[in-house]
């Protein structure tokens, strides 16, 4: 069986057709990286192709199987939260489903983020869009979990393809159910390693990219931990990741510092996956080289990638086979061996000596944080050569977000509340400790302790603190003020009114009221003493 391979990338599809037995006659890309290491383990000599100005005359002939994986950029969710330019991302659906249409191949099938799916049902199905004509095409379209079919990751892409769902499904009991433990501890410096998606062994000096970061710093950690576990709008996440199940989806842009970032627990430590862990969790086999110049390249090449894992599985639908004659993926690469030329070692990532001058800062206050957007958090705003540090509130939902200052006009609403007299920010350790802090360093002094150009206390202590002296005020109000008052209180506050009278959600102010009402006692106070001292310095 001949086939094709456009949007190639580093050839995650040609692996899993090639193992399979079926020939790939011409493989297409456009990204120079990707190509070198599409070249470097496939023996081919690819030269960069704009597959959306290509001449379709230049095409092979007597194509069965089209297969591919257009940019997916403009659908992913993780794209300026999902608002790409759809009609740009359409130009590949659509030049794909052309080139289908012209050769006439006996199978295709198309691999994207899973949003894509219910885009394209919606094409199909309306004669306006210019994709509808491709209804012809008969696709069946499916959302897969690539980790139910040999993958060890949680990876879920939609595949849209003339071969039958039910027929990609026989496989599925077939297929090893791995973890990103199983990934851990069969690259974890044996002498030998056996691929544990593949088969093939090696000599451990013979595999690349094993090389490790240092392990996160507090701040790193830190970080890393808020955004998994207290993120204040999306899901929570484990921290660190678990390893008695397939690793989340490996991403192709993550930072040491990312919600992206895979983390394991290393000695006493914690640390980011290696590139090798990386390309393993994709489905990629211990033998695989990537021809990239840095780490970074690397690790955005192997996340654009679709799991040979995967692309086996549809060859083996192409060739016919059934799950009584399939041959499972860790028998089929068992024979695999490097290329001559290995990858150049790359540095790996470090921890940041120095940080941009604007670096942004936000962080929820423990006690404070109520999820889908509902939290106090205490942020920078840096502007003009000026920093401002400050607490603010935000309520509503994921979707629609409101900022509530805690300035004056709060403090305002607190004192006319005759049932909140006597409660306030009282003399404790927490208090002191946040007071000597102010005193000691103004806006411009924290930013630069925070970009690393000074040292003192990071402005993680100053959430905690916050977050204490919130804690302690929260204690005296439910000591103070019965739970209907706190609820009457909360709107009064800082409800908001909906064009349909209603006030935006009233159901979880109450709910949290004692809470909300410290955090803006919390906030006004740390408002009024910023604002003295930096008056006090002015004069």
């Amino acid at each position: 069986m001949r086939a094709i391979d456009l949007y190639a990338g580093i050839g995650g599809w040609s692996l899993g057709l090639k193992l399979a037995g079926v020939e790939v006659v011409g493989s297409y890309e456009w990204w120079q990286p990707a190509i070198n290491t599409h070249n470097g383990n496939h023996e081919t000599e690819l030269a960069p192709v704009n597959i959306r100005t290509m001449d379709l005359d230049a095409l092979p002939d007597d194509i069965e199987f089209v297969v591919g994986s257009p940019p997916c950029t403009q659908f992913s969710y993780s794209n300026r939260g999902g608002s790409g330019d759809l009609a740009d991302g359409q130009v590949d659906l659509e030049r794909f489903f052309a080139i289908v249409d012209r050769l006439k191949p006996r199978f295709w099938a198309m691999e994207n983020v899973p949003r894509v799916a219910k885009y394209l049902e919606v094409c199909f199905s309306d004669p306006d869009s210019s994709l509808y004509k491709y209804r012809k095409l008969n696709p069946n379209i499916g959302v897969f979990d690539f980790s139910e079919f040999g993958c060890p990751q949680a990876r879920k892409r939609c595949v849209v393809t003339n071969i039958s769902l039910a027929q990609i499904y026989q496989f599925k009991p077939q297929c090893a159910n791995l973890t990103l433990g199983d990934v851990t501890e069969a690259l974890g410096g044996k002498e030998r390693v056996v691929d544990p998606v593949w088969g093939v062994e090696l000599p451990q000096s013979q595999v690349t990219e094993l090389e490790q970061e240092e392990p996160l710093n507090e701040e790193e950690l830190r970080l890393n931990r808020e955004s998994k576990i207290f993120h204040p709008v999306y899901n929570n996440m484990s921290f660190p990741d678990r390893l008695d199940v397939p690793a989340r989806t490996v991403t192709a842009t993550c930072t040491r510092v990312s919600r992206e970032s895979i983390v394991v627990a290393n000695g006493t430590g914690y640390r980011r996956l290696t590139i090798r862990e990386r390309a393993t969790l994709q489905g990629f086999p211990i033998t695989y080289q990537f021809f990239g110049k840095s780490s970074a390249e690397k690790t955005k090449m192997i996340g654009n990638a679709i799991p040979p894992t995967f692309s086996y599985i549809l060859a083996s639908c192409a060739l016919g086979r059934t799950s009584d004659d399939f041959i499972p993926p860790r028998e089929a690469g068992i024979d695999l061996s490097p290329p001559v030329k290995s990858a150049l070692v790359t540095k790996v990532d470090t921890a940041g000596k120095t940080y941009p001058e604007k670096r942004r800062f936000r962080a929820a206050i423990p006690h404070l944080r109520f999820k889908s957007g509902m939290r106090f958090e205490f942020a920078n705003d840096v502007s003009d050569g000026d920093t401002t540090w400050s607490m603010r509130f935000y309520s509503g939902n994921s979707k629609d977000i409101r900022t509530h200052h805690l300035d004056e006009s709060l403090s305002s609403r607190i004192q006319k509340c005759s049932e909140l007299e006597g409660i306030d920010v009282q003399e404790t350790s927490s208090r002191k400790s946040l007071e000597k802090l102010i005193s000691s360093v103004d806006g411009v002094g924290l930013q630069e302790i925070w970009t690393r150009r000074s040292k003192g206390e990071s402005p993680y202590r100053w959430v905690d603190l916050l977050g204490e002296i919130a804690s302690e005020v929260h204690d005296d109000l439910v000591a103070a003020l019965p739970e209907e008052d706190a609820e009457r209180i909360v709107i009064k506050l800082v409800g908001q009114r909906e064009s349909n009278g209603k006030f935006a959600n009233e159901a979880k102010l109450k709910r949290y009221a004692h809470r909300i009402i410290s955090g803006a006692i919390v906030g006004v106070w740390f408002g009024q003493k910023n604002s003295a001292k930096q008056l006090a310095r002015a004069a």
